[in-house]
């Protein structure tokens, strides 16, 4: 199951008590002050890991509370420290905080990379036993501290896709059939709109040490930055990559119509889309008539050069033509 947002309650441990004691052995009537430290409280980290490809351990477990410290001891001893709890992440998850009095958020860490870590709840620290506060005007201190409280926070994670080429384009243009064609991904494909539910990951390899990864977000429809459709739940995961592929049907109508409204739909989504490297596949020739094929794939190529300054590629997902012509178009882009 593809889980891509989260809620989380954490917690660090409390620090142990200070402890109050004084030595007591035989001969030593008076051996002073002896009492140990508070150990510290565990901390709650999250890390990032390229084992992980989903935020599933958070479905159902969503509260992490870290291991207390514990108490200071006689004979000057000092406590353990808490346990810490450290939160696999997979790369490519946003963490924000959660101010709910005010109901607002605040991004505290992008973890993109392999080990890439954040505290999310500090433990909280010790407390002095009375043999740090003797003195030579006081030798027999009573005073103690106790173990500060942890901190406790909420936060919200959010995984954004790791990928070199965002897949998109309306419901049934092809998307799955040609991910799976391009990779060894194998998406649900079926002949009806909104097959694809949930991202799909596939590496595609093009020669013998050159690979790039490509996402397949379910369809776009007009409005889907304003949550039609699937929209907004799943348009955050195409924001990491490096190249948009506009995806469409060589068959519908009006196809410069179609580019335009997917390409406003990201714009109205995120202005920064408007800076990636751009790249037209215009699907399903294999479904034209063979004698007026070439021309009419060129007048369309023509008319879409009129609005868009990227390339433009004419393939078949199903039969396979051209899908060569097309990795290595991606790889000339991405400078593999």
């Amino acid at each position: 199951m593809f889980i891509d947002y989260a809620r989380i309650h954490v917690r660090g441990g409390n620090g142990g008590n200070g402890c109050l004691s004084f030595r007591r052995e035989k001969f030593i009537p008076k051996g002073g002050p002896d009492g140990g430290n508070g150990g510290k409280g565990g901390d709650v980290i999250a890390i990032a890991s390229s084992e992980l490809n989903t935020l599933l351990n958070f479905r159902y477990k969503k509260q992490f509370f870290a291991e207390k410290g514990q108490h200071g001891m006689g004979a000057n001893k000092t406590g353990h420290d808490g346990e810490i709890i450290i939160l696999k992440v997979p790369l490519g998850t946003e963490i924000y905080e959660l101010d709910e009095q005010n109901n607002r958020k605040f991004k505290i860490a992008d973890l993109a990379e392999e080990n890439e870590d954040v505290i999310l709840a500090k433990g909280g620290k010790g407390g002095r036993g009375n043999a740090t506060f003797k003195s030579s005007t006081n030798q027999t201190p009573r005073k103690i501290t106790p173990g500060k409280e942890g901190e406790e926070k909420y936060y919200e994670l959010e995984l954004k896709l790791m990928a070199d080429v965002g897949l998109v384009g309306f419901p049934n243009a092809g998307k799955s059939t040609l991910i799976s064609h391009l990779s060894s991904a194998h998406p649900k494909i079926a002949d009806y709109e909104f097959t694809t539910l949930e991202p799909c990951l596939g590496v595609v390899k093009v020669d013998e040490y050159k690979t790039f990864v490509i996402a397949d977000i379910p369809g776009i429809i007009e409005d889907a930055h304003e949550g039609k459709g699937l929209g907004l739940r799943f348009l955050r995961h195409i924001e990491r990559t490096k190249v948009l592929l506009f995806l469409i049907d060589i068959t519908s109508d009006n196809i410069s119509n179609k580019y335009e409204i997917l390409n406003n739909e990201l714009h109205s989504y995120n202005t920064e889309l408007d800076r990636r490297q751009k790249l037209i596949v215009l699907n399903k020739i294999d479904l034209l008539a063979h004698d007026e094929k070439d021309d009419l794939i060129q007048h369309i190529i023509n008319k879409l050069a009129g609005i868009c300054d990227c390339q433009i590629v004419a393939v078949s997902a199903v039969t396979g033509e051209n899908l060569d012509k097309l990795k290595y178009t991606i790889k000339d882009i991405l400078d593999l």
